[in-house]
């Protein structure tokens, strides 16, 4: 049996006004998502439980078979994997977004979508005037960087940059008297990357700079069984943003690393669908995130989110069915790893789409990929991490 996974990263949203009251899933072209909704099983899946933050930590822990309320400690460490870091079980790893902070407001999480190779120049000046023997800084992809502090504690309050876009920064910032020492660092960061040439000549093209570095996300080593202890498979993972990737290496799935994947609306749609066809040659399961429609999401552009959902389907799922059924046995599943509705510019709680075809599965369900489609049906995960069982071993009762 050959599983696939395709996850498309925040599509699920709310109806617009823009739209005429439909959501971009229901507005774009999705021939191949709807044959998938109306010829297999249609339903919803809670991905994130309430007691946590409705990030694609969560959800893609959830989506892969693991209870983020076990498992999760915080995207830090899962990313630290994916960039082949090391950790102490003393050891705190902090995502670090290089951001824009701007008359006082949280002007861009991403600096504008920075490039990884100057983000890495920079990330290099703040470990080189900032790093300690107990506190280093290390580069990741575009603004996604890690920060590690050895012996630090991990209930430290932070704030993921991108829920307060255009929100002034100073009263998100870690408040405890004991947490001062952060406060400072980014302050500290400010001081080296504003007149660092990198932005200075950024700022002279018309770009954002990468005007300070904000923490988030931390978290110690988490345990986990592999995909062949827990499920008795061997698979592969397919994303461009260290978070997936991360979550992937503990997992035990192999990293398969796809030129031109940039984990942004650019990304090439057709070569993440095509290594993982090639992957389906050694492994029995291969996981494929795209992370364009929350990009889409976040940025609060609608036509962008349509473009990434039908990118989705025609270069990626599309290509994908077909090639499945040159197998005997094989499923596909569609999902998503939380909303991010365009409105609200995050992540939300609520349940996601997701459909299933493929063997054993017949149709249950006459509708198309949507929110509202799914919502009729019958079919509901209210716990996320339950649905990777029924996908593997065919539970759909």
């Amino acid at each position: 049996m050959k599983y696939v996974v395709v996850v498309g990263d925040g599509m699920p949203d709310q109806p617009l006004a823009e739209l005429d009251q439909l959501t971009p899933l229901e507005a774009a072209h999705t021939p191949h998502f709807d044959f998938i909704a109306r010829e297999g099983i249609l339903g919803s899946v809670y991905t994130v439980p309430t007691s946590l933050p409705p990030g694609s930590d969560a959800g893609n822990l959830s989506l892969l078979g693991y209870d983020p309320e076990i498992y999760l400690s915080g995207r830090g460490p899962l990313e630290a994997a994916s960039i082949g870091i090391q950790l102490d079980p003393r050891d705190v790893a902090y995502r670090c977004n290089m951001v824009t902070l701007e008359d006082g407001k949280m002007r861009d999480y991403s600096a504008g979508h920075i490039t990884s190779e100057e983000a890495c120049t920079l990330v290099n000046a703040v470990e080189e005037s900032l790093g300690t023997p107990e506190l280093r800084f290390y580069p990741g992809v575009r603004y996604r960087h890690l920060m590690v502090h050895h012996g630090g504690a991990d209930d430290v309050q932070c704030t993921p940059p991108h829920d307060i876009i255009g929100e002034p920064f100073e009263c998100h910032l870690p408040s405890r008297e004991e947490d001062a020492w952060l406060r400072e660092l980014i302050q500290n960061s400010r001081d080296i990357l504003e007149p660092h040439p990198v932005n200075q000549r950024r700022v002279s093209e018309g770009k954002l700079p990468a005007n300070s570095i904000w923490p988030w996300g931390q978290g110690r080593l988490p345990a986990m069984q592999t995909y062949a202890e827990k499920y008795g498979i061997r698979g592969a993972a397919i994303s461009a943003v260290d978070l997936l990737r991360g979550i992937a290496c503990y997992a035990g799935l192999q990293i398969i690393d796809v030129p031109g994947a940039t984990g942004y609306l650019d990304t090439d749609y057709a070569g993440k669908a095509r290594y993982a066809m090639d992957a389906l040659a050694e492994y029995d399961f291969v996981f494929v995130h795209i992370e364009a429609p929350d990009e889409a999401s976040h940025a609060g552009d609608v036509a962008a989110k349509i473009e990434a959902i039908e990118a989705i389907d025609a270069k990626v799922v599309g290509p994908i069915l077909s090639f499945l059924e040159g197998f005997a046995d094989y499923r596909l599943l569609l999902v998503s790893d939380h909303p991010t509705p365009i409105p609200v510019r995050t992540h939300v709680h609520g349940p996601v789409p997701f459909a299933i075809f493929g063997t054993d599965v017949s149709s249950r369900h006459n509708g198309i990929y949507s929110e509202r489609s799914a919502a009729h049906s019958p079919h509901r995960f209210d716990r996320g991490h339950e649905l990777m069982e029924a996908f593997l071993h065919g539970h759909f009762e």
